[in-house]
């Protein structure tokens, strides 16, 4: 007796439930992921083998540019509540005699970058919508004998965040004297803890060596 060949059907995958996946994660992301904006000065930082990771919050960076530049970059406390970064800057306003508006501070805020732009500029830095004058306005935090306002920043960041630590960021062609300067700012203000930012380097191992 002959035996039934049932027919042959080649499988079906419906991939539109999949497809409406990944479409509502693609959107989840756009709307809560913000872009990382580019810092004012490349810094081309050395080689390390220390694999110790900095701290997402309760710190302030130092971004040491290869021109002497220094920039600084602090967070805004790890909840967005405490709203640390308009604080800082509202402290350094009191210092220099400028009030800063509800909308400027909030712009602050938001401004994830380092920043190295004297306080007298400040307003305008951040009212500015030219791409060109913001950069020009990136001068540097002044960090003179007559007009240290780096030592204020310092100042004003762990009056308002007490748990702040520091982070120095440096080129590898940075001068030396930018860096004593910045470690003697900072030792001033009672800052003898700090962080050096590095790439990570391979460590090679010799086994030649090791067996003799």
């Amino acid at each position: 007796m002959p035996k039934i060949k049932l027919p042959t059907k080649s499988p079906h995958i419906d991939m539109t439930p999949m497809v409406d996946l990944f479409s509502v994660v693609l959107i989840f992301l756009m709307l809560t992921t913000t872009m990382r904006q580019p810092e004012p000065a490349n810094v081309d930082t050395p080689f390390s083998i220390s694999e110790t990771k900095m701290d997402d919050f309760n710190s302030m960076t130092f971004l040491l540019a290869p021109d002497g530049k220094v920039f600084m970059n602090f967070d805004n406390g790890p909840d967005t509540l405490l709203a640390y970064r308009p604080k800082i800057l509202a402290e350094m306003g009191k210092r220099y005699g400028i009030e800063f508006t509800p909308a400027e501070l909030r712009n602050f805020q938001e401004q994830m970058s380092s920043m190295g732009v004297p306080i007298m500029q400040m307003k305008e830095w951040l009212n500015t919508t030219d791409n060109n004058l913001r950069t020009s306005l990136q001068t540097g935090i002044p960090m003179d004998s007559t007009d240290n306002q780096l030592a204020n920043w310092i100042l004003c960041a762990r009056q308002v965040n007490p748990n702040i630590k520091a982070s120095i960021k440096g080129d590898t062609k940075t001068k030396f004297e930018v860096v004593e300067k910045v470690l003697d700012i900072l030792q001033d203000k009672n800052v003898n803890r700090f962080n050096l930012i590095t790439n990570l380097e391979e460590a090679k191992i010799n086994l030649e060596e090791i067996q003799q």
